[in-house]
């Protein structure tokens, strides 16, 4: 009995959860099949947007299919232009003459007669230094010359005396040989301070510091008021007018370089910014160094500038571009245009029906924005210069300023349910006509200042004005009309 009764209760209990289960899995049916009814309304009444990323783009079929949505792209016109061809280098300002002046006396700097960063010119007096020492030893100098200049007097006359007595063999030879050199030794000894006073003179000129070259100073080493030494600093002075600037050149490209030098040619140098975007100066190629730098396979090259408007400023850092030739008349297209596939450089031409074509092409040279095409374009084409990461062979494209095809069909439609709103008004309005001409019979109740009324017969009796009526078609009618 117990047996039976748990049997019956696992029966029970599996029934129940075989029930549970088809109704969740029925449930979930319901759900799916809900959820793909409304996907698939979704989709057919939201069809993708124009531009709504490659996906959208491509559709059934890629970019190229029939039907795809046009990409908009930018596109520049391909021209004749001139490209210069030039070398580019990275080059340093470096003034002509850098001096720095320096004490050549010692002794205490009285004054500074200069500004910090003035521009000076050679001569201009710079400091000075007291002078009065050197004065004093000059005057001492002077002094001992002047003795010395007596005791030369003095010898010369002794010594004509004694070649007059050694004439009359009144002195011994060996005297008059004393003599003769006593008064040498007084002229070297004259000769010495006559050196020593011209010395003294140039120490003194020294006090007096100018400026060696024309220039612009820069900050002074030492305040007036220090006692400066011999070879102590006092200010540098840098010629800005003109300047050179410093670069190196690639031993692969020496020989055309070459070539124009010893034709007598002057090559162009222009100097840029850090950026490479802003011209600074321009000037010429003024030397090259006599050997290649072995550890770098370069040439150093100076250009010099005329700098005017002190636009170049020493130890700034600069791109240096020396012009070599110009390409005239070449087939120009921007650099943003060019592709690279597996078959090389490409550009996508835009053909009349605004597909797209890819087109193989060979480059030139290069300049800025700019590079030559030698081979596989004609001036006049298109070809597209940003957006070109979403085309392919045979895609369709939207130029700058075009109306969207979006825009076009959505006011294509607008006009074309405006007429039919036309149409359907005109349709009831003959219908409403019709309607009133089978109870009327000739439409006499439609009012006198309908617009949609028709046109009366001729040889009618009814009249234009809305007071009067035609009679009514029935006695009942009319018994109602004239009560």
């Amino acid at each position: 009995m117990s047996i039976d009764s748990s049997d019956r209760a696992r029966t029970t209990a599996r029934t129940r959860g075989t029930k549970r289960a088809m109704l969740i899995v029925l449930v979930v049916a319901v759900l799916l099949g809900v959820g793909g009814y409304w996907l698939a309304h979704s989709s057919a009444e939201n069809p993708p947007a124009r531009g709504g990323g490659r996906g959208a783009a491509r559709g059934a079929g890629g970019p190229g299919a029939a039907g795809a949505v046009p990409m908009p792209v930018g596109v520049a016109k391909v021209a004749n232009g001139d490209i210069n061809i030039t070398l580019n280098a990275l080059g340093t300002v470096t003034p002509l003459r850098n001096v720095t002046i320096t004490a050549q006396v010692a002794g205490n700097l009285l004054k500074v007669n200069f500004k910090e960063g003035q521009a000076v010119k050679e001569g201009d007096a710079l400091a000075e230094i007291d002078p009065r020492p050197y004065q004093a030893q000059l005057t001492q100098y002077e002094g001992a010359l002047a003795r010395d200049e007596a005791l030369l007097a003095n010898a010369k006359i002794d010594l004509d005396r004694y070649t007059t007595l050694f004439s009359q063999d009144s002195i011994a030879k060996q005297q008059l040989d004393s003599q003769k050199s006593l008064v040498h030794q007084y002229e070297g000894t004259v000769k010495s301070d006559q050196g020593q006073i011209d010395n003294a003179k140039v120490n003194i000129s020294y006090t007096k510091i100018t400026a060696p070259v024309s220039g612009r100073v820069g900050l002074r080493q030492v305040d007036p008021g220090n006692n400066v030494s011999v070879g102590g600093a006092i200010v540098v002075i840098t010629q800005l007018k003109p300047i050179d600037v410093l670069f190196t050149i690639p031993e692969d490209n020496l020989p055309p370089v070459l070539k124009k030098m010893h034709a007598g040619d002057k090559l162009q140098a222009d100097a840029y910014d850090r950026a490479g975007t802003t011209k600074i100066a321009s000037g010429s190629l003024a030397s090259l160094d006599n050997q290649v730098d072995t550890s770098t396979g370069t040439v150093k090259a100076k250009a010099e500038f005329v700098n005017d408007d002190e636009s170049l400023f020493p130890n700034q850092f600069v791109n240096v571009r020396l012009l070599l030739d110009v390409m005239k008349n070449a087939i120009v297209i921007p650099t943003s245009a060019l592709e690279r596939g597996s078959s090389g450089l490409f550009v996508y031409v835009v053909q009349d029906d605004h597909s797209v074509q890819v087109r193989n092409i060979k480059t030139g040279p290069t300049e800025g924005e700019k590079v030559a095409i030698t081979d596989g374009l004609k001036v006049g084409e298109t070809v597209v210069t940003s957006g070109a990461d979403r085309l392919r062979d045979g895609s369709k494209v939207e130029l700058p300023g075009e109306e969207p095809p979006a825009q076009k069909s959505a006011d294509g439609q607008k006009r074309q349910g405006n007429r039919g709103d036309g149409q359907q008004n005109a349709q009831g309005a003959q219908s409403g006509q019709g309607r009133e001409h089978r109870r009327g019979g000739n439409g006499s109740n439609a009012p006198a200042n309908d617009p949609n009324a028709p046109a009366q017969a001729p040889g009618s009796n009814s009249s234009s004005n809305p007071s009067s009526s035609p009679p009514p078609s029935n006695p009942s009618q009319g018994s109602s009309n004239g009560g």
